[in-house]
């Protein structure tokens, strides 16, 4: 009778590198797809309410304190500098 023990743990290895190499990685890569996605919903949603509730000029810092405290109550631990860019894209989507 033939061990087939030795090919079967190749055959295993192999699958795991492979998994390893190509299945995790784009994985996270979906992962981090949706949660981009979600992310720009967030704050899409925050600036548009926050545009409503400081209505005026010279409100900015009011409304940029809202949507940091509607990122972090999404689970978001961000800072103003590094969330600028994408809440100055919302605000232009609105100005349009």
């Amino acid at each position: 009778m033939v061990d087939l023990t030795p090919i079967i743990n190749a055959v295993l290895a192999l699958l795991a590198a492979l998994i390893t190499a190509f299945l995790i990685p784009w994985l996270k890569k979906k992962m981090s797809a949706q949660d981009y996605a979600r992310l720009t919903l967030i704050v899409g949603t925050a600036v548009k309410a926050a545009e409503q509730i400081y209505f005026g000029q010279d409100r900015g810092a009011e409304k940029m304190a809202y949507v940091l405290e509607i990122l972090k109550q999404n689970g978001y631990d961000v800072n103003v500098d590094s969330i600028t860019a994408m809440i100055e894209a919302a605000v232009l989507e609105i100005q349009k």
